[in-house]
């Protein structure tokens, strides 16, 4: 299923999406500065909160209404016990969820500086041990699914799986391409949404991307590789937008941000449910730049996803002025 970029919107009052992917803890460290190569940098505020780009996407779309399947593993320590209470806290299903005995939940070091600027290095941990079988068993959700989200933090084999079964169904598979590499051609021809930032736009095509020009080259190789459609997020620039038909850039909505942590995959998550509720590829993605714009008002990954009602009330905000 490939969505378009035009004609009428249909809207349902619920939708499920399956976001099959990472959990991690995230360890965060407000710093002056980023540091530089072998630098010690004296740090500010610490906070210790649930992240991970799978959890964080399937949160993202739990707190906007989405019936949310998450497929993941987490560690058999109190970080996995305090991720497993947040999902439940914030509506996300856990049927799907495994604790791997004697594996530690993945951890993720973070430093972020006064302008929402951020460095992760991310332990993998229980991540790594999430597989193709995992995934099968949830291959019902998957075939009646609205959307199913993946991203390249568990293995590679795992996200084909639930390309392949996405696409045996009928269902949009929206690809988060991080940490980036080069992928299989036949996972990419599996792809209907691409949502690279430039970064991983650039290690994916092998092309500079650092603007709307060079974005726009490299969503045309990966549309050449088979993917259904390209979203080049680029922070506070905004994004660029392609498909078959289509080539837009969107500027960013302007807003104060103080931590950029977790925006691509408040993006990810939104856009899943955009388009599961039947909106077009635009204007799915016009309501995730909304999301994730709104996100980096406020500290931390999954703590940052706003509401419906919020973004709702920000929209307003935006039309006002």
């Amino acid at each position: 299923m490939r969505p378009g970029t035009g004609g009428k919107t249909i809207v349902r009052e619920q939708v499920r999406i399956v976001v099959v992917g990472s959990s991690n803890m995230d360890l965060v460290v407000k710093a002056p500065r980023i540091p530089l190569l072998g630098e010690t940098v004296l740090g500010g505020e610490f906070v210790m909160v649930p992240g991970g780009k799978g959890a964080n996407q399937a949160v993202a779309a739990a707190k906007l209404g989405a019936e949310v399947c998450f497929v993941a593993r987490l560690g058999d320590d109190l970080f996995g016990q305090r991720s497993r209470a947040n999902f439940e806290k914030e509506g996300v299903h856990t049927k799907y969820v495994t604790s791997t005995p004697g594996t530690a939940s993945g951890v993720a070091l973070i430093a972020v500086d006064p302008a929402g600027n951020n460095v992760i290095v991310v332990a993998p941990g229980a991540n790594s041990r999430l597989s193709p079988d995992d995934v099968r068993r949830a291959q019902r959700d998957i075939a009646s699914a609205g959307a199913v989200v993946a991203q390249l933090e568990v293995p590679v084999e795992t996200v084909e799986c639930a390309a392949q079964i996405a696409g045996e169904a009928g269902v949009p598979f929206i690809l988060d391409p991080a940490p980036a590499q080069k992928l299989p051609p036949d996972l990419l021809k599996r792809v209907t949404v691409l949502t690279p930032n430039e970064t991983e736009a650039q290690i994916l095509t092998g092309m500079e991307v650092s603007d709307e020009v060079t974005a726009s080259l490299a969503a045309e190789w990966l549309l050449s590789s088979g993917v259904g459609a390209v979203i080049v997020t680029m922070g506070a620039k905004g994004f660029l937008l392609a498909d078959g038909t289509t080539r837009e850039f969107v500027p960013a909505a302007p807003v104060r941000a103080v931590d950029a942590t977790a925006a691509g995959d408040a993006f990810t998550g939104s856009l899943a449910v955009g388009l599961a509720q039947g909106q077009s590829l635009r204007e799915a993605a016009m309501f995730a730049g909304r999301v994730a714009a709104l996100s980096t008002t406020r500290m931390g990954a999954q703590s940052s996803m706003p509401t419906r009602q919020e973004v709702d009330a920000f929209r307003s905000t935006m039309e006002l002025d």
